[in-house]
């Protein structure tokens, strides 16, 4: 069977797939969950050899970070399908309901999207949790992980569909892709292929949408900033910098750009050095260059993604300037101010153009496991048609269903009848 044909086939299943009542998704998803426990020491034991030779290729520690597979991860790819079963089930939940005419009701309904294609990052749970939403979410599913984590991909994939095909679901309903040149064939699959979620840098998201007839919801850099304003509690500010740099450094929301307000900077900036040790490798503007150790940042730095122990730092006149060089340099992913004062943090949370905009905390809670959401896809940066971390709500659409007795457009027309809109729910 050839590329195209593997893919039709999943287009026919997702039909099946999309009538699926909760309890068999639910119990397919406690299957996985069973059965990645029970087949641990085999996926281990492929994360291993991903591991071995990801570091004989000398790849950056923060990628190898995000490549290992250990207890740690399957206990929280484990709990986060739990929590996934728990969630009231995003399918068949009526929207609107709406009475036009006697006999004549229009309702608005949830749906699944169809067939899923997700291109992500070498991060092997990343696989487990968006394979977990999709079936929860009643949509069949295309993986393409990144080729450092070829064997735990395909340790995991073959787990999860072993487990979901015993437990009833449709024969195509997934399919794993491991070969990069099918990412071209698959992005000429317009008429079987729904939505496209690729995870990557802006340049990679770019050239899928430049490529493929296929709607994209981007998932880009993660340019995430932090403005420490004038009025801020620096006993708050600094534990809040710290974390969103170094808590996991290879992840999309870690901070990259601190901006400080001019009137706080020469406390901050001293005592920040002074708390991250050399943890973190500071690159300064002018003026935040003289109050802490650092290499001079260039403006390339700020539009930068390190996912290293590097944070840009620029200080700043006033809140309009931190608002326009986040909305300028930014990659509207998430973005936080720390301050005491309700109407700068108003102002900030109104103006900056990002999926998530904080006040007085980590940017690292922009999850969609840390959000109640079980588990994300991805995270948005887009507006259309989900934004920010992307769980059950954001894998959904919905249909309108019109349930009528005879009744035609004619008769509307000439008057002969009329329509009185009444919503039901």
């Amino acid at each position: 069977m050839d590329f195209i044909d593997s893919i039709k086939k999943v287009k026919d299943d997702s039909f099946a797939m999309a009538s699926l009542p909760e309890e068999t998704r639910n119990g397919a998803l406690e299957a996985v969950a069973r059965a990645l426990t029970e087949n641990k020491a085999a996926i281990f034991e492929a994360n291993t050899r991903d591991m071995e030779a990801a570091r004989e290729s000398s790849l950056a520690q923060p990628i190898i970070n995000r490549l290992k597979f250990d207890e740690k991860k399957l206990a929280t790819c484990i709990s986060g399908i739990y929590d996934l079963i728990d969630l009231e089930d995003p399918l068949f939940k009526d929207l609107l309901k709406r009475q036009l005419d006697d006999d004549l009701v229009l309702t608005k309904t949830t749906c699944p999207i169809g067939v899923i294609g997700v291109i992500f990052e070498s991060r092997p749970d990343a696989l487990v949790q968006i394979a977990s939403l999709c079936i929860k979410s009643g949509n069949c599913i295309i993986l393409k992980g990144g080729s450092e984590a070829r064997n735990t991909n395909r340790a995991l994939f073959d787990v999860i569909y072993k487990a979901c095909i015993d437990s009833g679901l449709p024969e195509h309903f997934a399919v794993l892709i491991e070969d990069r040149a099918e990412i071209s064939e698959l992005l000429k699959c317009h008429d079987y292929v729904d939505l496209l979620i690729p995870r990557g840098s802006n340049q990679f998201v770019q050239y899928i949408m430049d490529n493929s007839k296929i709607p994209v919801m981007g998932h880009a850099d993660g340019i995430c900033h932090i403005y420490v304003d004038g009025a801020a509690s620096i006993e708050k500010a600094i534990p809040v910098i710290i974390d969103s740099k170094t808590q996991y450094v290879a992840a999309c929301n870690a901070a990259e750009t601190l901006l400080v307000h001019k009137d706080i900077a020469d406390v901050l900036l001293p005592l920040l050095a002074d708390a991250s040790g050399s943890k973190i490798q500071y690159r300064c503007d002018d003026r935040a260059g003289d109050l802490m150790p650092s290499e001079p940042a260039t403006d390339e730095d700020f539009s930068t993604e390190y996912l290293d122990y590097i944070l840009s730092v620029k200080i700043v006149d006033d809140i309009d300037e931190a608002i326009d060089h986040i909305n300028r340099y930014g990659s509207h992913h998430t973005d936080c101010i720390i301050t005491e004062d309700k109407d700068s943090a108003d102002k900030f949370m109104a103006l900056v153009d990002s999926a998530g905009v904080y006040l007085n905390c980590s940017t690292r809670f922009a999850d969609g496991f840390r959000y109640g959401f079980g588990a994300e896809v991805g995270i948005s940066t887009g507006k259309i048609h989900a934004r920010g971390p992307v769980g059950l709500d954001g894998l959904v659409t919905y249909k309108y269903k019109l349930e009528g007795n005879g009744q035609i457009v004619a008769d509307y027309s000439s008057g002969k009848s009329q329509f009185h809109f009444r919503d039901l729910i």
